[in-house]
């Protein structure tokens, strides 16, 4: 069955938990839903069967019915005042649910085998099991974002060398336990860290989500190399992550430093 009926815990986080036998894309069911003024702060989309799924650089998401989860999160923060934050922060709102899944998935594996790879995987013994992706609403008031987690494909279904499940992971439960271990965990998390944030409104260092984010991001101090936006290659060393959550560089070619919002980032030890 695809559709997870027992989800307890999440849907005691997520009052209006949309579960889905199927979509498209969960991000583009939630950002029709925002187009229509049906979505509110933190609705949540969830499907086992998502089939026109994306990630980063546009690239295409596709995994077996049943096997993997797609959850997608409306984010609109405001501040305690009332006031939203502004777009300049919404940089900080990916991190932020990297780490939220990095935090629910090693509660699962233990043992700190989970990391995050800036800007939007997260890692188990350097293994992709999860992605996000982050899209702006065109009312640019809001973020949409998106995560898909590897559950309990095998080693043989994996679509690549570097990515892993939960299941070859080692993670023994299954089905809507599984799912919503995974959820719950994953939404709990980003609620409080997300509150946190907005509650200081100083961005990522006045909250501490600036050292929670480099703590558990595992491309500090990696050599690396950076397929940036407009195709060039930054390659160099990762040093730290700055007060907009970008990730700075120093450049092998000259030591200089350089922030980066977004790239594609390869560990240049995996090749």
């Amino acid at each position: 069955m695809l559709v997870p009926m027992d989800l307890d815990r999440s849907s005691s986080l997520v009052p209006d938990l949309l579960i889905l036998p199927e979509a498209g894309s969960t991000n583009d069911v939630l950002a029709a839903l925002a187009a229509e003024g049906e979505a509110s702060n933190f609705q949540t989309v969830v499907t086992l069967n998502q089939t026109g799924g994306r990630g980063r650089l546009g690239r295409v998401w596709v995994a077996p019915p049943g096997k993997t989860v797609a959850v997608s999160v409306l984010l609109r923060p405001v501040s305690p005042s009332g006031v939203p934050l502004g777009i300049e922060q919404f940089g900080w709102l990916p991190l932020i649910a990297g780490v939220a899944m990095s935090q629910s998935i090693d509660a699962l594996v233990g043992a700190r085998r989970t990391r995050l790879k800036w800007p939007n995987d997260v890692q188990i013994d350097g293994l992709k099991v999860c992605g996000v992706l982050a899209e702006l609403v065109p009312s640019a008031d809001a973020v949409i974002i998106g995560a898909g987690v590897n559950l309990t494909l095998e080693a043989d279904e994996l679509p690549t060398p570097t990515a892993t499940s939960l299941a070859v992971a080692g993670v023994g439960v299954r089905g809507d336990e599984l799912v919503d271990l995974v959820l719950s965990g994953y939404l709990g998390a980003l609620r409080e860290l997300v509150d946190r944030f907005v509650a200081v409104g100083l961005g990522g260092g006045g909250s501490g989500i600036q050292q929670l984010v480099s703590t558990w991001c595992v491309t500090l101090r990696q050599e690396v190399r950076v397929q940036l936006p407009g195709g060039d290659d930054l390659v160099g060393t990762a040093m730290s992550i700055d007060d907009t959550g970008r990730l700075v560089v120093r450049r092998s070619v000259d030591s200089v430093l350089q922030a980066v919002a977004a790239g594609d980032v390869t560990h240049l030890r995996y090749e």
